[in-house]
């Protein structure tokens, strides 16, 4: 059986830009105007707005689970147990043990889970869900990156909102403290990276690994990774494109979506765990699922406890907070702002929420492949899938100029130095921004940072922390 086809958890609403001759070595002679995908149907679904599914959808593979037995249990009897359930094809997630088991031909997900689940060695047993993906230097596109720079500018082409001054994350003051090392691995865990693109291919720190089909190319065949790739860490400062926000910090490529932008949890499972033991010191996760899962919160918590960032996007569907950002122990929650420094109303939101980020009318780098002759690969999209990675490039940089400082630290940084945009509605930590929307400069350079006022700890005040 085939898993089923859900739609993509985020948007990516495409513009394709156009600029002068001459401003970039690769762009086709034959110069265009601005062409908007919206309206253009022989391109790829993948930019579409299409809302995250509901808890009534939830979508999860056909021919295998996921089995965690109790840790007492010697081999001999796991081994004797596996052989009852007649399995003769399984693999064992390191780390965390779990077990990846494909159900016998002559039963089905549910039978096998109802059986597994009374025996008393078994911690626990789990459908193996499908999550959905979910975007001043002299690079030429800088101008429109509104997200790093705010003067009030058009967000994009002609016709396209102008922004408020200063709503931005104040990215070229941090800049000056540091434009990060390139030792510091951010790992996009998504439907792969485009290792040849232009403003991309000097970042890769290796082809990575796909596990959707299992070799060491996570080449991206959808769109959605080389657009998160951009926003955390494109090329900077080389005269072309657009700047990342940590500009010499590498990208570690890893694939658990496929060409569709959907992926079982255990291959973001195997994912996560693979870019730790590969030396990422962050984790990004643009991605999720409605879904809870004991193996995918193992994961992410095997990341914490080795002091790994991770950030993952809350959602698009004006909801409640998705799996994997909604384990707030161990990772931080990014919901969005805009242009004006307002949560857009399909960011989602509940108490996990961390911080935000920009995520509207957001530039950066699109596949070649997917650009029509004579367009140049970048173009706007939506989501907190965008503002994702605007949290995990600031979180390298911090890594970068304090590598001692443990994960814990580094989100203690990036929660207590964000600007709380909305407080004249929903003032300290709230379910929309959580702690507000992230200031690189007050993380960054070494100012004394005043905490904001903690739900769970309203009488500590004036608590300080600093990075140097």
């Amino acid at each position: 059986m085939k898993k089923s086809k859900i739609s993509h958890t985020y948007s990516l609403i495409a513009l394709f830009i156009l600029c002068a001759t001459g401003l970039f070595s690769y762009q086709a002679k034959e110069q265009k105007s601005i062409l908007d995908i919206r309206n253009n149907q022989n391109l790829s679904d993948i930019m579409t707005n299409k809302p995250l599914p509901s808890l009534k959808k939830i979508a999860y593979s056909a021919d295998h689970i996921l089995v965690k037995f109790r840790p007492y249990i010697p081999d001999e009897f796991i081994k004797a147990t596996i052989n009852t359930f007649q399995i003769s094809e399984y693999k064992v997630i390191p780390h965390i043990n779990v077990f990846k088991i494909r159900v016998p031909e002559n039963s089905s997900v549910d039978e096998m889970l109802y059986l597994m689940r009374q025996h008393q060695y078994i911690e626990f047993a789990e459908p193996d869900y499908v999550a959905y993906k979910t975007v001043e230097p002299n690079d030429t596109l800088f101008n429109y990156q509104y997200a790093l720079y705010n003067e009030g500018q058009h967000v994009g082409p002609p016709g396209s909102p102008q922004g408020q001054p200063s709503a931005d994350i104040k990215a070229p003051a941090a800049w000056e403290e540091t434009k990060g090392s390139e030792d510091v691995i951010i790992a996009i865990v998504d439907t792969g990276i485009e290792l040849t693109h232009p403003d991309l291919k000097n970042k890769i720190e290796s082809s990575g690994y796909d596990f959707v089909n299992s070799d060491f190319e996570a080449e991206d065949d959808e769109g959605h990774g080389t657009f998160v790739a951009g926003i955390a860490a494109a090329d900077t400062d080389n005269n072309e494109g657009m700047a990342g926000v940590a500009w010499n910090c590498k990208l570690l490529p890893v694939k658990v979506l496929d060409e569709l932008g959907e992926g079982y949890y255990s291959w973001i499972i195997d994912g996560i765990i693979w870019a730790v033991d590969h030396e990422a010191a962050v984790v990004n996760l643009s991605l999720g699922g409605p879904a809870d899962s004991y193996s995918l919160e193992a994961a992410v918590r095997y990341a914490h406890q080795n002091d790994i960032v991770v950030a993952a996007a809350a959602g698009n569907d004006g909801g409640s907070v998705i799996y994997p950002a909604a384990y707030d122990d161990y990772c931080l929650a990014v919901a969005a702002t805009d242009y004006n420094d307002q949560r857009p109303s399909w960011s989602n939101c509940g108490t996990q929420i961390d911080v935000a980020a920009p995520g509207k009318w957001i530039l950066s780098t699109y596949p070649t492949w997917l650009a029509p002759p004579g367009y140049l690969p970048y173009g706007w999209g939506d989501g907190t899938s965008a503002s994702t990675p605007h949290v995990s490039g600031l979180a390298a940089l911090i890594k970068s100029i304090k590598p001692l400082l443990t994960a814990d630290e580094i989100m203690y940084v990036i929660k207590y130095s964000a600007d709380d945009v909305n407080e004249s509605s929903n003032p300290g930590n709230d379910v929309f921004i959580g702690y507000g929307r992230i200031n690189m400069e007050k993380a960054l350079v070494p100012l004394i940072i005043e905490q904001h006022k903690m739900e769970e700890s309203s009488s500590k005040t004036g608590l300080i922390k600093s990075l140097r």
